[in-house]
């Protein structure tokens, strides 16, 4: 894949504090049937049970919680569970190697971004290994400011931690920045953070479990530098969610 220029950042200061954290899977690229895949992969290696409504349900949960949460049945250990979820995602990015959608508009977007001054950040709960392979695959790396993946973190989605480290990174308030999520888990952190929120229907997604987002959209092409401005001016005037 050919490489992406980072425009040069815009000097306008007072665009300086706006900024832009980005889930990675269904926000930047369309990673929806290559964990589907894996999670299949890894319930028929142990025998369990897993459905695609398990998998709707668990939306920007960290692997480890989820299988924690979906088979507790079997008491794992802690060990069980790291060697379970490290044989998870090496699925996965055998999968996404063979095909990683991009999702439409996500490269004009993020170059829009960076030519207003926005400060720009990946916030996801997927561990280092997924969203470095991502963004390097993807030649994304550099449109980037920061980047925050699970490993940073203590306690994944719907907590606000990733995000909160995210802003921290980019040196910026809580009320100056806004979140781009597909799940219900990854709003309700944006929201818990204090930052607007804007939920994506991507694949797999639905607008009604997203109906808490600040502003729903169906595509990043409908999303622009003014408009999450505008998202971002009318949150910093509400509370953050208790």
């Amino acid at each position: 894949m050919d490489k992406i220029e980072a425009p040069t950042d815009g000097q306008n200061v007072m665009n300086q504090a706006d900024a832009a954290i980005f889930d990675m899977d269904g926000v930047l690229v369309d990673t929806y049937q290559a964990h589907y895949r894996s999670w299949l992969e890894l319930a028929s290696g142990e025998g369990l049970d897993f459905s695609e409504e398990d998998f709707a349900q668990t939306f920007g949960w960290t692997s480890r919680e989820v299988i924690a949460k979906l088979w507790a049945g079997r008491c794992l250990s802690e060990a069980q569970i790291a060697a379970m979820d490290s044989r998870k995602e090496a699925a996965f990015r055998r999968a996404i190697q063979a095909e990683v959608p991009l999702m439409p508009g996500a490269i004009p977007l993020l170059q829009s971004l960076r030519r207003e001054g926005f400060r720009l950040a990946v916030g996801s709960s997927a561990p280092p290994e997924n969203v470095n392979l991502v963004l390097d695959w993807m030649n994304l790396r550099d449109l980037f400011h920061a980047v925050v993946t699970g490993a940073d973190v203590a306690r994944g989605k719907p907590d606000p931690q990733v995000f909160q480290l995210a802003a921290q990174r980019l040196g910026a308030p809580p009320a100056g920045c806004v979140v781009i999520e597909d799940a219900p888990a990854g709003l309700a952190a944006a929201a818990a953070a204090g930052m607007a929120g804007v939920g994506l229907v991507s694949t797999g997604r639905s607008r009604d479990v997203l109906a808490k987002a600040d502003l729903l959209v169906d595509s990043l092409a409908e999303l622009s530098p003014e408009v999450l401005r505008g998202v971002i001016a009318r949150r910093s005037v509400r509370p953050p969610a208790s």
